[in-house]
């Protein structure tokens, strides 16, 4: 048996080593990336999210700067340009898009290229051919798309300045207040949207005027609902109780305390609800009571073309694919920032 005594010394050395393994794990837990990182890690990691995310920012650079490099103006019609099939220069070489398009005759198919017997065709390209009236579909898709953005927008500063205000404001109060915001709501949810963008048109014009106030008098009552349901769970907790004993008035206990901590449910709904605005253009313009002509939004170009759809097909595909794609991302990256956001699906 060793009855060796340790030293002083040795004794020092082990303190020493004990305090600096405590202080490599107290380093390792304060280095931790903030909050935010971690979100932006968790978005990342959703494929989905990120594929939609540069989607969106293609198809915003576009509708920015296409109608510019195309060279045509969206309203302009050209002679002799009417029912042009898509030329895409160096693509041409290839062998497709290269303006010819085949029709049906009585006697068959016959292929045929406008540009050709076009005076100067062969330096003439529409990237996305032409409609019965000579308009060039690059410029016109993508000045129909920043009216989709548009949209967008507006749908996210109704969601959050209404919708969330006013949830907030129902669920903190609560009581009479709360029963009479609440019925109020009930009464405008009960009007079609349908029906508020018909009166808007009789009483203004149609326009881009007609559409936000619809969205403006209807588009909110989903998110203030969301608003409302977090009000009411969180009102009661002890970080409020805390604010209310330190002084904090409403106000500040609604936007500086709850606010925070419902935040990323606000979000999450709001971007849900950006599909769902377009998709309401897009059939407003459809029907025929949306963007008056020769302004051109993505539903009003579908509605235009769809009556070509079986002799000049490529006229349809253009507005058709930049409207699916542009509310698939939305709904990947909403997807994707819901996953990061939601607590009940934070990595443990």
């Amino acid at each position: 048996m060793d009855n060796t005594l340790h030293t002083p010394k040795d004794m020092t050395q082990k303190l020493v080593f004990v305090e600096d393994k405590e202080l490599l794990i107290e380093e390792s837990i304060y280095k931790e990336d903030p909050q935010w990182k971690q979100m932006l890690g968790r978005v990342a990691r959703n494929k989905g999210s990120v594929i939609g995310f540069f989607m969106i920012i293609l198809i915003s650079g576009l509708a920015i700067f296409g109608p510019m490099i195309s060279g045509y103006e969206y309203d302009q019609q050209i002679t002799g340009h009417e029912s042009m099939a898509p030329r895409i220069p160096l693509l041409e070489n290839l062998g497709i898009f290269d303006g010819s398009e085949t029709l049906k005759t009585s006697t068959g198919e016959l292929v045929v290229n406008k540009y050709e017997t076009l005076a100067g065709g062969e330096d003439v390209y529409h990237w996305f051919g032409t409609d019965v009236l000579g308009r060039d579909l690059f410029t016109r898709t993508w000045m129909g798309t920043r009216i989709s953005l548009y949209i967008a927008l507006v749908a996210v500063i109704v969601d959050v300045l209404i919708g969330m205000t006013y949830g907030m404001v129902s669920g903190y109060y609560g009581g009479v207040v709360d029963n009479v915001m609440q019925r109020t709501l009930e009464i405008i949810n009960g009007i079609p949207s349908l029906v508020v963008v018909t009166l808007l048109i009789i009483i203004l014009k149609p326009g881009l005027l007609s559409i936000t106030l619809a969205i403006a008098i209807t588009g909110w009552i989903g998110m203030s609902r969301i608003a409302r349901a977090s009000m009411l769970k969180l009102k009661g907790s002890e970080y409020v109780l805390a604010a209310r004993t330190m002084g904090a008035n409403d106000l500040q206990i609604m936007f500086k305390e709850v606010l925070p901590n419902i935040f990323s449910q606000l979000l999450i709904m709001s971007m849900f609800s950006i599909p769902s605005a377009i998709f309401t253009e897009a059939f407003l313009a459809f029907v025929g009571i949306g963007i008056p002509v020769p302004m051109a939004s993505l539903g009003s170009l579908i509605s235009e073309n769809f009556k070509s759809l079986t002799t000049h097909f490529y006229m349809i595909v253009p507005p058709v694919l930049v409207l699916g794609i542009l509310m698939l991302s939305f709904n990947l990256l909403a997807d994707g920032l819901r996953d990061a956001l939601d607590p009940t699906l934070k990595e443990v």
